[in-house]
Protein backbone atom coordinates (compact mmCIF):
# COMPACT_ATOMS: atom_id res chain seq x y z
CA UNK A 1 0.00 0.00 0.00
CA UNK A 2 1.36 3.41 -0.96
CA UNK A 3 1.03 5.81 2.00
CA UNK A 4 1.84 8.77 -0.24
CA UNK A 5 -0.88 8.17 -2.86
CA UNK A 6 -3.01 11.10 -4.06
CA UNK A 7 -5.89 9.83 -1.92
CA UNK A 8 -4.57 9.18 1.60
CA UNK A 9 -6.49 6.74 3.81
CA UNK A 10 -9.55 8.07 5.59
CA UNK A 11 -7.92 7.51 8.97
CA UNK A 12 -4.96 9.69 8.06
CA UNK A 13 -7.25 12.44 6.74
CA UNK A 14 -9.21 12.37 10.00
CA UNK A 15 -6.02 12.44 12.08
CA UNK A 16 -4.72 15.38 10.06
CA UNK A 17 -7.95 17.29 10.72
CA UNK A 18 -7.78 16.50 14.43
CA UNK A 19 -4.14 17.58 14.56
CA UNK A 20 -4.91 20.91 12.90
CA UNK A 21 -7.83 21.58 15.24
CA UNK A 22 -5.81 20.56 18.31
CA UNK A 23 -2.95 22.87 17.42
CA UNK A 24 -5.37 25.72 16.88
CA UNK A 25 -7.02 25.16 20.26
CA UNK A 26 -3.73 24.75 22.09
CA UNK A 27 -2.27 27.87 20.58
CA UNK A 28 -5.26 29.96 21.67
CA UNK A 29 -4.72 32.32 24.58
CA UNK A 30 -7.91 32.46 26.73
CA UNK A 31 -6.89 35.75 28.36
CA UNK A 32 -6.23 37.28 24.94
CA UNK A 33 -9.58 36.02 23.63
CA UNK A 34 -11.36 37.57 26.60
CA UNK A 35 -9.57 40.89 26.07
CA UNK A 36 -10.37 40.90 22.35
CA UNK A 37 -14.04 40.21 23.11
CA UNK A 38 -14.12 43.12 25.53
CA UNK A 39 -12.45 45.37 22.97
CA UNK A 40 -14.96 44.39 20.26
CA UNK A 41 -17.97 44.94 22.53
CA UNK A 42 -16.82 48.16 24.23
CA UNK A 43 -17.99 51.51 22.89
CA UNK A 44 -16.02 54.50 24.17
CA UNK A 45 -17.55 57.92 23.55
CA UNK A 46 -16.33 61.46 23.83
CA UNK A 47 -18.05 63.83 26.25
CA UNK A 48 -19.72 65.51 23.28
CA UNK A 49 -21.04 62.19 21.93
CA UNK A 50 -22.52 61.32 25.33
CA UNK A 51 -24.38 64.64 25.38
CA UNK A 52 -25.55 64.32 21.77
CA UNK A 53 -26.88 60.80 22.36
CA UNK A 54 -28.50 61.90 25.62
CA UNK A 55 -27.11 58.88 27.45
CA UNK A 56 -28.86 58.17 30.76
CA UNK A 57 -28.21 55.17 32.98
CA UNK A 58 -30.24 53.34 35.63
CA UNK A 59 -29.13 50.85 38.26
CA UNK A 60 -30.06 47.19 37.91
CA UNK A 61 -31.75 46.28 41.19
CA UNK A 62 -33.61 43.50 42.94
CA UNK A 63 -37.24 44.49 43.46
CA UNK A 64 -40.80 43.41 44.05
CA UNK A 65 -41.59 42.47 40.46
CA UNK A 66 -45.23 43.00 39.48
CA UNK A 67 -47.21 40.99 36.94
CA UNK A 68 -49.47 43.24 34.87
CA UNK A 69 -51.86 43.15 31.93
CA UNK A 70 -52.85 45.95 29.56
CA UNK A 71 -56.25 47.57 29.06
CA UNK A 72 -57.62 50.81 27.67
CA UNK A 73 -60.37 53.08 28.91
CA UNK A 74 -61.22 56.69 29.75
CA UNK A 75 -61.67 59.24 32.54
CA UNK A 76 -65.18 59.83 33.89
CA UNK A 77 -66.70 62.08 36.53
CA UNK A 78 -67.90 60.59 39.81
CA UNK A 79 -71.71 60.88 39.62
CA UNK A 80 -72.05 62.18 43.18
CA UNK A 81 -69.63 65.03 42.36
CA UNK A 82 -71.88 66.51 39.63
CA UNK A 83 -73.94 69.53 40.71
CA UNK A 84 -76.58 71.59 38.85
CA UNK A 85 -77.56 75.25 39.28
CA UNK A 86 -81.28 76.01 38.75
CA UNK A 87 -83.76 78.72 39.65
CA UNK A 88 -86.75 78.25 41.96
CA UNK A 89 -88.72 80.92 40.12
CA UNK A 90 -89.38 81.82 36.52
CA UNK A 91 -87.68 84.91 35.16
CA UNK A 92 -84.75 86.01 33.03
CA UNK A 93 -81.00 86.06 33.51
CA UNK A 94 -79.80 89.57 34.35
CA UNK A 95 -76.27 88.70 35.54
CA UNK A 96 -74.09 85.73 34.59
CA UNK A 97 -70.90 85.56 36.64
CA UNK A 98 -69.20 82.43 35.23
CA UNK A 99 -68.69 80.53 32.00
CA UNK A 100 -67.72 76.98 31.05
CA UNK A 101 -64.22 76.22 32.30
CA UNK A 102 -64.30 78.63 35.26
CA UNK A 103 -63.57 77.36 38.76
CA UNK A 104 -66.01 78.21 41.52
CA UNK A 105 -66.17 77.67 45.26
CA UNK A 106 -69.22 76.56 47.16
CA UNK A 107 -71.37 79.64 47.96
CA UNK A 108 -70.01 81.84 45.15
CA UNK A 109 -72.57 83.97 43.29
CA UNK A 110 -72.89 82.49 39.80
CA UNK A 111 -76.21 83.77 38.34
CA UNK A 112 -78.81 86.45 39.08
CA UNK A 113 -82.38 85.96 37.87
CA UNK A 114 -84.98 88.73 37.67
CA UNK A 115 -88.35 87.36 38.81
CA UNK A 116 -91.54 87.75 36.80
CA UNK A 117 -93.30 88.92 39.91
CA UNK A 118 -94.57 92.51 39.85
CA UNK A 119 -92.40 95.13 41.43
CA UNK A 120 -90.44 98.28 40.71
CA UNK A 121 -87.90 97.12 40.20
CA UNK A 122 -88.86 93.43 39.98
CA UNK A 123 -87.25 91.23 42.64
CA UNK A 124 -83.89 89.64 41.70
CA UNK A 125 -82.92 86.20 42.97
CA UNK A 126 -79.23 85.43 43.51
CA UNK A 127 -78.16 81.84 42.72
CA UNK A 128 -75.10 80.36 44.50
CA UNK A 129 -72.76 77.51 43.55
CA UNK A 130 -74.00 74.40 45.42
CA UNK A 131 -70.47 72.89 45.45
CA UNK A 132 -66.89 73.71 44.56
CA UNK A 133 -65.61 72.65 41.18
CA UNK A 134 -65.31 73.55 37.52
CA UNK A 135 -68.19 74.86 35.42
CA UNK A 136 -68.56 72.05 32.92
CA UNK A 137 -71.46 73.52 30.93
CA UNK A 138 -73.44 76.77 30.82
CA UNK A 139 -76.95 76.39 29.38
CA UNK A 140 -77.99 80.06 29.48
CA UNK A 141 -77.03 83.44 28.12
CA UNK A 142 -77.50 86.92 29.54
CA UNK A 143 -81.14 87.99 29.15
CA UNK A 144 -82.38 84.45 28.43
CA UNK A 145 -85.71 83.48 30.05
CA UNK A 146 -85.54 80.60 32.53
CA UNK A 147 -88.00 78.25 34.20
CA UNK A 148 -87.71 76.32 37.47
CA UNK A 149 -87.21 73.15 35.43
CA UNK A 150 -84.22 74.62 33.54
CA UNK A 151 -80.62 73.56 34.24
CA UNK A 152 -78.57 76.73 34.12
CA UNK A 153 -75.05 75.46 34.96
CA UNK A 154 -73.32 72.09 35.50
CA UNK A 155 -70.53 72.10 38.08
CA UNK A 156 -68.10 69.17 38.47
CA UNK A 157 -65.88 68.49 41.45
CA UNK A 158 -62.88 66.84 39.77
CA UNK A 159 -60.54 66.57 42.76
CA UNK A 160 -61.20 62.83 42.42
CA UNK A 161 -62.26 61.07 39.23
CA UNK A 162 -62.95 57.59 37.94
CA UNK A 163 -60.72 55.85 35.40
CA UNK A 164 -62.83 53.16 33.74
CA UNK A 165 -60.88 50.29 32.15
CA UNK A 166 -62.36 47.92 29.58
CA UNK A 167 -61.02 44.69 31.10
CA UNK A 168 -61.16 41.36 29.20
CA UNK A 169 -63.57 39.09 31.03
CA UNK A 170 -60.84 36.42 31.22
CA UNK A 171 -58.73 38.81 33.33
CA UNK A 172 -61.51 40.27 35.47
CA UNK A 173 -61.47 37.22 37.77
CA UNK A 174 -57.91 38.11 38.84
CA UNK A 175 -59.05 41.47 40.26
CA UNK A 176 -60.77 42.49 43.44
CA UNK A 177 -61.53 45.83 45.14
CA UNK A 178 -58.22 47.32 46.21
CA UNK A 179 -56.28 46.03 43.18
CA UNK A 180 -53.88 48.67 41.86
CA UNK A 181 -53.12 49.96 38.39
CA UNK A 182 -50.63 52.32 36.79
CA UNK A 183 -52.58 54.56 34.44
CA UNK A 184 -51.04 56.56 31.61
CA UNK A 185 -52.80 59.55 30.11
CA UNK A 186 -51.41 60.10 26.57
CA UNK A 187 -52.72 63.68 26.55
CA UNK A 188 -50.43 64.62 29.44
CA UNK A 189 -46.64 64.81 29.13
CA UNK A 190 -46.07 63.33 32.58
CA UNK A 191 -49.34 61.42 32.61
CA UNK A 192 -48.67 58.47 34.95
CA UNK A 193 -51.13 57.99 37.79
CA UNK A 194 -51.82 55.24 40.31
CA UNK A 195 -55.39 54.12 40.88
CA UNK A 196 -57.24 51.70 43.14
CA UNK A 197 -60.09 49.48 41.99
CA UNK A 198 -63.32 50.50 43.75
CA UNK A 199 -65.99 48.60 41.82
CA UNK A 200 -66.97 46.85 38.60
CA UNK A 201 -69.54 47.98 36.06
CA UNK A 202 -73.08 46.67 36.37
CA UNK A 203 -73.15 44.92 32.98
CA UNK A 204 -70.60 43.32 30.66
CA UNK A 205 -70.08 44.15 27.00
CA UNK A 206 -70.90 40.87 25.30
CA UNK A 207 -69.75 42.00 21.85
CA UNK A 208 -66.32 43.20 23.06
CA UNK A 209 -65.97 40.56 25.77
CA UNK A 210 -65.07 43.18 28.39
CA UNK A 211 -66.20 44.33 31.81
CA UNK A 212 -65.79 47.83 33.20
CA UNK A 213 -63.28 48.04 36.07
CA UNK A 214 -63.54 51.39 37.86
CA UNK A 215 -60.42 52.85 39.47
CA UNK A 216 -60.38 55.89 41.75
CA UNK A 217 -57.79 58.56 40.93
CA UNK A 218 -56.67 61.66 42.82
CA UNK A 219 -56.77 64.78 40.65
CA UNK A 220 -55.57 67.46 43.04
CA UNK A 221 -53.44 68.99 40.28
CA UNK A 222 -56.63 69.40 38.20
CA UNK A 223 -55.10 67.84 35.08
CA UNK A 224 -57.70 65.20 34.33
CA UNK A 225 -60.90 65.78 32.40
CA UNK A 226 -63.81 63.44 31.62
CA UNK A 227 -63.36 61.65 28.29
CA UNK A 228 -59.53 61.58 28.35
CA UNK A 229 -58.11 58.30 26.99
CA UNK A 230 -56.34 56.06 29.52
CA UNK A 231 -53.91 53.15 29.18
CA UNK A 232 -53.96 50.78 32.13
CA UNK A 233 -51.26 48.44 33.45
CA UNK A 234 -53.30 46.50 35.98
CA UNK A 235 -51.34 44.60 38.65
CA UNK A 236 -52.43 41.02 39.36
CA UNK A 237 -49.47 39.53 41.29
CA UNK A 238 -45.90 40.21 42.49
CA UNK A 239 -42.66 38.33 43.23
CA UNK A 240 -39.93 39.52 45.65
CA UNK A 241 -36.17 39.81 45.02
CA UNK A 242 -36.29 39.79 41.22
CA UNK A 243 -33.35 41.40 39.39
CA UNK A 244 -34.81 43.77 36.83
CA UNK A 245 -33.91 46.73 34.61
CA UNK A 246 -36.04 49.39 32.90
CA UNK A 247 -37.59 48.10 29.69
CA UNK A 248 -36.01 50.84 27.55
CA UNK A 249 -32.54 49.48 28.37
CA UNK A 250 -33.20 46.25 26.43
CA UNK A 251 -32.09 46.19 22.78
CA UNK A 252 -31.69 43.62 20.00
CA UNK A 253 -34.11 41.18 18.42
CA UNK A 254 -36.03 38.58 20.48
CA UNK A 255 -33.38 35.92 19.86
CA UNK A 256 -30.39 38.14 20.72
CA UNK A 257 -31.20 40.51 23.57
CA UNK A 258 -28.44 42.89 24.70
CA UNK A 259 -27.95 45.80 27.10
CA UNK A 260 -25.22 48.42 27.33
CA UNK A 261 -23.52 48.54 30.74
CA UNK A 262 -21.43 51.50 31.87
CA UNK A 263 -17.81 50.43 32.49
CA UNK A 264 -16.96 50.53 36.17
CA UNK A 265 -13.62 52.37 35.75
CA UNK A 266 -13.48 53.84 32.22
CA UNK A 267 -15.40 57.11 31.78
CA UNK A 268 -17.90 57.21 28.88
CA UNK A 269 -17.32 53.52 28.09
CA UNK A 270 -20.21 51.10 27.59
CA UNK A 271 -20.01 47.31 27.26
CA UNK A 272 -22.50 45.55 24.99
CA UNK A 273 -23.61 42.56 27.04
CA UNK A 274 -25.90 39.68 25.89
CA UNK A 275 -28.64 38.94 28.41
CA UNK A 276 -31.19 36.26 29.15
CA UNK A 277 -34.56 37.75 30.07
CA UNK A 278 -37.68 36.53 31.83
CA UNK A 279 -41.04 38.15 32.50
CA UNK A 280 -41.75 41.78 31.70
CA UNK A 281 -44.32 44.31 32.82
CA UNK A 282 -45.09 47.86 31.73
CA UNK A 283 -41.95 49.33 33.35
CA UNK A 284 -39.32 46.64 33.93
CA UNK A 285 -37.99 43.39 32.52
CA UNK A 286 -36.62 40.50 34.54
CA UNK A 287 -32.95 39.64 33.96
CA UNK A 288 -31.96 35.99 34.43
CA UNK A 289 -28.36 36.24 33.24
CA UNK A 290 -25.95 38.86 31.88
CA UNK A 291 -26.37 41.70 34.39
CA UNK A 292 -25.42 41.99 38.06
CA UNK A 293 -27.10 44.05 40.80
CA UNK A 294 -25.81 47.64 40.87
CA UNK A 295 -24.70 47.52 37.22
CA UNK A 296 -25.53 50.79 35.48
CA UNK A 297 -27.45 50.02 32.30
CA UNK A 298 -28.07 52.62 29.61
CA UNK A 299 -31.75 53.55 29.29
CA UNK A 300 -32.08 56.74 27.29
CA UNK A 301 -29.74 56.56 24.29
CA UNK A 302 -29.37 52.76 24.39
CA UNK A 303 -30.86 52.29 20.92
CA UNK A 304 -28.50 54.85 19.37
CA UNK A 305 -25.48 53.23 21.06
CA UNK A 306 -25.99 50.23 18.78
CA UNK A 307 -25.09 52.47 15.83
CA UNK A 308 -22.34 54.46 17.53
CA UNK A 309 -19.46 52.12 16.60
CA UNK A 310 -16.39 53.14 18.56
CA UNK A 311 -18.03 56.50 19.17
CA UNK A 312 -15.05 58.61 18.15
CA UNK A 313 -13.56 58.29 21.62
CA UNK A 314 -10.17 56.97 22.71
CA UNK A 315 -9.17 53.36 22.06
CA UNK A 316 -9.58 50.75 24.77
CA UNK A 317 -5.80 50.88 25.36
CA UNK A 318 -5.80 54.67 25.77
CA UNK A 319 -8.79 54.57 28.08
CA UNK A 320 -7.28 51.81 30.25
CA UNK A 321 -3.93 53.63 30.37
CA UNK A 322 -5.67 56.76 31.67
CA UNK A 323 -7.88 54.86 34.12
CA UNK A 324 -5.19 52.58 35.60
CA UNK A 325 -2.19 54.90 35.39
CA UNK A 326 0.07 52.50 33.48
CA UNK A 327 0.63 51.35 29.91
CA UNK A 328 -1.33 48.47 28.35
CA UNK A 329 -0.89 46.53 25.12
CA UNK A 330 -2.71 47.74 22.01
CA UNK A 331 -5.59 45.31 22.60
CA UNK A 332 -6.00 46.51 26.18
CA UNK A 333 -4.36 43.50 27.82
CA UNK A 334 -1.73 43.76 30.54
CA UNK A 335 1.89 43.83 29.40
CA UNK A 336 3.97 40.70 29.93
CA UNK A 337 7.15 40.64 31.99
CA UNK A 338 9.23 40.65 28.79
CA UNK A 339 7.41 43.71 27.44
CA UNK A 340 7.71 45.53 30.76
CA UNK A 341 11.47 44.80 30.77
CA UNK A 342 11.79 46.16 27.25
CA UNK A 343 12.54 42.74 25.71
CA UNK A 344 11.21 42.07 22.21
CA UNK A 345 8.01 40.03 22.05
CA UNK A 346 7.71 36.91 19.88
CA UNK A 347 6.60 38.99 16.95
CA UNK A 348 7.99 42.52 16.80
CA UNK A 349 5.41 43.39 14.16
CA UNK A 350 2.45 42.42 16.34
CA UNK A 351 1.73 46.08 17.18
CA UNK A 352 2.27 45.61 20.89
CA UNK A 353 0.09 42.51 21.29
CA UNK A 354 0.97 40.76 24.53
CA UNK A 355 3.15 37.65 24.03
CA UNK A 356 2.58 34.49 26.11
CA UNK A 357 4.65 34.32 29.30
CA UNK A 358 7.51 31.77 29.68
CA UNK A 359 5.43 29.56 31.96
CA UNK A 360 2.54 29.61 29.50
CA UNK A 361 4.89 28.72 26.64
CA UNK A 362 6.26 25.69 28.54
CA UNK A 363 2.75 24.46 29.35
CA UNK A 364 1.67 24.98 25.75
CA UNK A 365 4.68 23.06 24.41
CA UNK A 366 4.10 20.16 26.81
CA UNK A 367 0.41 19.94 25.94
CA UNK A 368 1.11 20.10 22.21
CA UNK A 369 3.78 17.37 22.46
CA UNK A 370 1.43 15.04 24.34
CA UNK A 371 -1.31 15.45 21.76
CA UNK A 372 1.11 14.92 18.87
CA UNK A 373 2.41 11.71 20.49
CA UNK A 374 -1.08 10.30 20.87
CA UNK A 375 -2.02 11.19 17.30
CA UNK A 376 1.22 9.64 16.00
CA UNK A 377 0.48 6.37 17.79
CA UNK A 378 -3.03 6.31 16.31
CA UNK A 379 -1.61 6.97 12.83
CA UNK A 380 0.96 4.17 13.14
CA UNK A 381 -1.73 1.76 14.35
CA UNK A 382 -3.90 2.50 11.29
CA UNK A 383 -0.93 2.23 8.93
CA UNK A 384 0.00 -1.18 10.40
CA UNK A 385 -3.59 -2.36 10.11
CA UNK A 386 -3.84 -1.18 6.49
CA UNK A 387 -0.61 -2.96 5.57
CA UNK A 388 -1.73 -6.17 7.28
CA UNK A 389 -5.01 -6.07 5.34
CA UNK A 390 -3.16 -5.47 2.05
Amino acid sequence: MNLFSSKPPTALRTIAGLLTASLALLSADPARAETNTRDANTIILTDTAVKNLGVVTAEAAEMEFETTFFAIGSIAEIPTNHSVVSSRVAGRVVDLKVFAGDHVNKGDVVVKVESRQAGDPPPVITLLAPASGIVAESHVRLGEPVEPSSELLDILDLTKVWAIAKVPQSEAGKLKPGSRARIRIPALESGLFEGELVRFGTTADQAAGTLDAIFLLDNEADQLRPGMRCEFSIITASRPNVLAIPQEALQGDPANRVVFIADYDIPNAYLKSPVEVGEKNDLFIEIINGVFPADLVVTKGSYLLGFAGKGGGPSLKEALDAAHGHVHAEDGSELTDEQKAGQPAEDEHDHGTAAPSSASSVKLFASTSAVLAVLLLIALQHIWRDRKTA
